[in-house]
């Protein structure tokens, strides 16, 4: 952040120098070129131009012709219509499909017993005399 300001301030100090520079040798060169007229000579001055008197033009929206309503719609153009027959197609026939045969029942097949592990049930600790 600090360094946006500084590089501000430089711009700034750098151009009020550089314009001051500008100034002093434009007036330098206006003491150079402009030699000094003696005391009882007139100044020259500027010749006074006639103001052209031109015509302002009036502020206005241009009018535009209205158009005729409704509008005509064009229209799209014809063709004639051939008269041809229609084609007979045929009717489409499936094959027939065979008749799927019954299969034969399925057998009973016995269900696996898995063993059942036998753990050990503890006992409930014994009160001491």
């Amino acid at each position: 952040m600090a360094h946006q300001s500084l590089y501000l301030l430089f711009l700034v100090v750098l151009s009020s120098i550089s314009s001051h520079v500008i100034q002093v040798e434009g007036r330098h060169l206006l003491d150079a070129t402009l030699p000094d007229l003696p005391i009882g000579l007139p100044k020259p001055e500027l010749p006074t131009l006639p103001m052209p008197n031109l015509p302002l033009p009036q502020p206005g929206l241009p009018t535009l012709p209205m158009p005729n309503l409704p509008l005509p719609q064009p229209g799209l153009p014809t063709l004639p219509m051939p008269n041809l027959p229609l084609p007979q197609l045929p009717n489409p026939q499936l094959p027939p499909l065979p008749k799927p045969e019954l299969p034969l029942p399925m057998p009973e097949l016995p269900k696996p017993q898995l063993p059942l592990p036998q753990l050990p049930i503890p006992s409930p600790p014994l009160p001491s005399p």
